[in-house]
């Protein structure tokens, strides 16, 4: 018996050693084991069950995607009741609503508690509204969720998003009392360029226009637009041909319109419209500098609505372009605003928020509007460009664009402003501002800096001399011609220029010495000199100018022999600004300094400190000694004055009571070339700082011929306050000359000779 017992014993322990690993076959499957293997273990198995989604986290998702405006993310998120009671549009239109009506930058929230039973949950939680407009504030109100396939969904109602906003509460922001009046921007005399004022707009309607009157009409109108009547009846002329409906004569201000309204009325097809509104003062054509002070003008669609988030009302105008573009926030001041809750009627039932106006700021320009509208017309007829720089500080005190455009035209308002904008469906481009963006061959003018390169190698110096003749030859394979050559194919007179020092080089504009310059230097191993010279001068790059927008141009290295002749002259792939030319021009007559052009004098409220005083900016100097300076000077001091050699331009400015250094131009294009000029003064009067000019005619000929009388022009209406020489192809001043038929018994004759 004891030795059974022993045995059965042994069976047991070892039945116990083996359980944990030898299969049980009578034991049911489970998915996990609850408790350790014994001798006779009972099979215990639990089910993990799926987890309880939590309301909290959907209530934070939905508060997540509305700060991040992501407003389909909280469609997907609402009950499939509230979805079959609005769509994504609806919600959509809502929350944007309430975003735009407050003005909305962006919103915070703060859960302060969940409550949940088996079916339902209810959040409450805490909402700060940060607006453009008024100051933050503060709202408790909750949201309901129900459970849906397992899962939180939203149930939509209009209080989630403000409490007060119940039934058929809305919100409503007061815009109107609380938005200060644009600033005003001036000239650098105290005059207004852009500013509120009554406007009239002057038209002719042609279909009721009677050619048999049109004598007192022509004379009214040039009374009233200060435009020579010869210019206005020629108009009307090309309007009759054409069967043009409607011809516009400008926008003026209410007190000149007033003062013409008893003249206008009853004029044959004459027609006008008064109104108030932003006005654009100067010439009623084209207003002042219109491509520096820019325009305002109707918000387009896409823009409406972040704008208003931004606090404006749909109907005002804004900057699109100039300094009513840049200067926007100072012109505007800061918007304040009232958020108020109002009921079903219309009554205020709670005010959230309220925020006062800041007055706007009003900007001073450089400019000097009386010279910038006579350089508007002394480009009249021309597509080009001018700037006129005070030449020891940078100040911009003019910059046209020619042809430029009236910025009255853009607001609706004005019975003008479709006939005006359709203007601008032009293939010249009113609207670019080649002052600053136009990109063009230099020509001859860059010659002061391919000179600056020579006498800065040590190559050459003010005395070297070359004999400069029709033609170059000096590199095999290559013939490039004098600008005499092409005069005396055309008159069989123009005699070569002959033996020249490099000033006089200057002086007579010869391109065989200039060519020769870039031949030596790319022979002397110093290709590069003039590329880097030009940089040094500011070219190729943007002068850093604020408030209008400017391209860099390009300077090239030359690649080959003939890319160093081409480049010694202003031509190959060189690209410069008239802004960037004028700036260099200041330098070379300052001493050598350049500064960064500037528009902006002041920027200050109509009574407050100002956030912004002109100082000059000075950007770099010439890389050139105070010698090589001088008789650059000199130089460009005998293109106006020189008999002997006779400088190219000294003709036109025969008989100028000021200094004038300057350089002539001609850029080939392929086409017709680009007149050049650029000058600066030296008349030492206190009362009118020197300045510096650019000018340059597009494909009009040569520079010496268009671009040179045009700035004659501007230093007599910066110096005289009036034009003084008529140009060459003017009748009297802003009338062009009629062109004479061709006398056709001389050209039958001149066929019959042999």
């Amino acid at each position: 018996m004891k030795r059974y017992l022993l045995f059965l014993l042994i069976a047991v322990l070892l039945a116990a050693c083996n359980a944990g690993t030898a299969p049980n076959v009578s034991q049911t499957p489970t998915v996990e084991v609850a408790a350790a293997p014994s001798p006779n273990p009972t099979a215990t198995a639990t089910i993990t069950p799926t987890p309880r989604p939590d309301a909290r986290a959907r209530a934070e998702d939905f508060l997540n995607a509305w700060k991040a405006d992501d407003y389909a993310a909280m469609y997907e998120l609402l009950s499939a009741e509230s979805q079959a009671t609005q769509t994504l549009e609806d919600l959509t239109n809502h929350m944007r609503g309430v975003a735009i009506e407050a003005a909305l930058e962006s919103i915070d929230y703060e859960i302060l508690a969940v409550e949940e039973t088996e079916s339902q949950a209810d959040a409450r939680y805490r909402v700060t509204f940060h607006s453009n407009l008024v100051p933050e504030f503060s709202d408790e109100t909750g949201m309901t969720l129900v459970q849906e396939n397992g899962d939180w969904r939203v149930k939509w109602e209009d209080t989630l998003v403000m409490s007060p906003l119940s039934g058929a509460n809305y919100l409503s922001m007061n815009r109107d009392d609380y938005t200060p009046d644009r600033g005003v921007i001036y000239d650098r005399n105290g005059e207004v360029m852009a500013g509120q004022s009554d406007v009239y707009a002057v038209g002719l309607d042609m279909f009721a226009f009677d050619p048999e009157f049109s004598e007192p009409v022509i004379n009214t109108l040039a009374r009233l637009s200060g435009e020579p009547a010869r210019n206005i009846e020629e108009r009307i002329k090309a309007a009759i041909a054409n069967a043009t409906q409607y011809l516009a004569f400008g926008e003026y201000p209410g007190s000149r319109g007033m003062a013409f309204e008893g003249a206008l009325n009853g004029l044959s097809g004459a027609t006008w419209n008064a109104y108030g509104s932003r006005y654009y003062f100067g010439s009623p054509y084209f207003g002042s500098a219109p491509h520096v002070i820019g325009y305002v003008g109707q918000m387009a669609a896409e823009q409406v609505d972040a704008y208003r988030l931004l606090g404006f009302r749909k109907d005002e105008l804004i900057g699109q372009s100039g300094l009513e573009k840049w200067a926007e926030a100072a012109l505007l001041g800061k918007r304040g605003g009232a958020l108020y809750v109002r009921d079903e009627n219309h009554q205020v039932t709670q005010t959230l928020a309220e925020n006062p106006a800041v007055a706007s700021q009003n900007i001073t320009t450089t400019l000097d509007m009386d010279l910038q509208i006579g350089v508007q017309e002394a480009m009249s007829g021309l597509p080009g460009a001018v700037v006129v720089l005070e030449r020891d500080t940078g100040r911009v005190l003019a910059m046209a664009s020619s042809p430029t455009f009236n910025p009255n035209g853009f607001n609706p308002v004005s019975i003008n402003s479709f006939t005006e904008l359709n203007d601008l469906n032009n293939p010249l481009r009113p609207l670019y501002n080649r002052a600053t963006q136009g990109q063009y061959p230099l020509g001859s003018v860059f010659k002061i800096i391919s000179m600056a390169a020579a006498l800065e190698s040590g190559i050459f110096s003010p005395e070297s001399t070359y004999d400069c003749g029709y033609l170059f030859t000096d590199v095999p394979g290559v013939r490039k011609q004098d600008w005499t050559y092409e005069h005396f194919l055309e008159d069989g007179e123009t005699q070569p220029s002959g033996l020249l020092s490099l000033p006089q080089g200057l002086i007579r504009s010869c391109n065989p010495w200039f060519y020769h310059i870039g031949q030596v230097l790319y022979d002397s191993g110093r290709p590069n000199d003039i590329a880097n010279m030009a940089r040094a001068f500011g070219l190729g790059s943007p002068t850093g100018i604020q408030g209008v927008e400017e391209l860099p141009g390009n300077v090239p290295d030359p690649v080959s022999i003939e890319d160093a002749l081409d480049l010694a002259t202003g031509q190959s792939t060189l690209q410069v600004t008239p802004l960037q030319v004028a700036r260099f021009i200041a330098a070379v007559g300052n001493g050598g300094t350049l500064y960064t052009p500037q528009v902006i004098e002041r920027i200050a409220p109509t009574n407050g400190e100002p956030s912004f005083i002109f100082e000059p900016q000075v950007t770099g100097s010439l890389p050139v000694t105070t010698d090589t300076l001088k008789t650059i000077q000199d130089a460009m001091l005998g293109v106006t004055t020189s008999r002997s050699p006779e400088g190219t331009a000294e003709l036109v400015f025969r008989g100028m009571r000021y200094p004038v250094y300057g350089k002539t131009g001609t850029a080939q294009t392929g086409v017709a070339p680009h007149a050049w000029f650029a000058a600066f003064t030296d008349a030492g009067d206190p009362n009118r700082p020197d300045i510096a000019v650019a000018v340059i005619a597009e494909n009009a000929g040569e520079g010496s011929e268009w671009a040179a009388p045009i700035a004659r022009r501007i230093i007599e209406l910066y110096f005289q306050g009036r034009p003084g020489k008529l140009y060459p192809w003017e009748e009297s001043y802003g009338v062009w000359a009629t062109p004479e038929p061709p006398e056709q018994e001389q050209e039958e004759e001149a066929t019959e000779e042999p």
